[in-house]
């Protein structure tokens, strides 16, 4: 099973840029905290999402297409790349999420985005951001525009849970890092 010391090892050679890496510990914190809700392993989920994007650097055009190979070579586990695999699908990847550690990876990815995106508008950043103001911007489809809205809703639907419910566990699971993220606002700096 994939620690989070391998994964952030194999990235090391991978993912040298700074909004990369950042993008990786959103989805690290708060499949972490994804993880908790199910009662699952926390740190092996939080490893899925360090390593998630582990080719996108460099091969963005052919993402998950550098991925597989290198990383059974490295010994990981033929579950944890088919997980990794699946946050692409119907995009890059034709390998369909099926358990809840897929499902919440294929959700989480695009959301993160949305909630960084929430979090660097307000002077306290993730702080004290809740999720009636994540969702406020959610509806607002020119905010973070890049961000699949129905690629979410779809992975809501897919986990059998409310966009509220999911966007409440990763705001939460992202707070407990946000000085790490970047996230904790002007009003936390001394």
């Amino acid at each position: 099973m994939l620690t989070l010391k391998e994964a952030c090892e194999l990235n090391a050679g991978m993912v040298t840029e700074e909004h990369l890496l950042l993008h990786e510990k959103n989805v690290c914190y708060a499949m972490g905290a994804m993880a908790r809700h199910f009662g699952e392993d926390e740190e092996h989920w939080q490893a899925i999402g360090m390593l998630h994007d582990f080719d996108y650097e460099k091969y963005p055009d052919e993402h998950l297409q550098h991925t597989e190979q290198p990383l059974r070579e490295a010994g990981v586990d033929e579950a944890d790349i088919r997980a990794i695999l699946s946050h692409g699908w119907g995009i890059c990847s034709d390998t369909e999420p099926e358990s809840n550690l897929e499902k919440s990876l294929y959700t989480v990815d695009e959301l993160t985005g949305i909630i960084q995106a929430c979090a660097r508008m307000r002077p306290n950043g993730i702080c004290d951001l809740e999720v009636k103001s994540f969702l406020k911007k959610f509806k607002d489809r020119r905010f973070a525009a890049k961000c699949d809205r129905d690629l979410i809703l779809k992975g809501c639907e897919m986990l059998g849970m409310e966009l509220k419910d999911v966007a409440e566990i990763c705001i939460g699971g992202m707070k407990e890092h946000a000085e790490e993220l970047q996230l904790a606002g002007s009003g936390s700096e001394g």
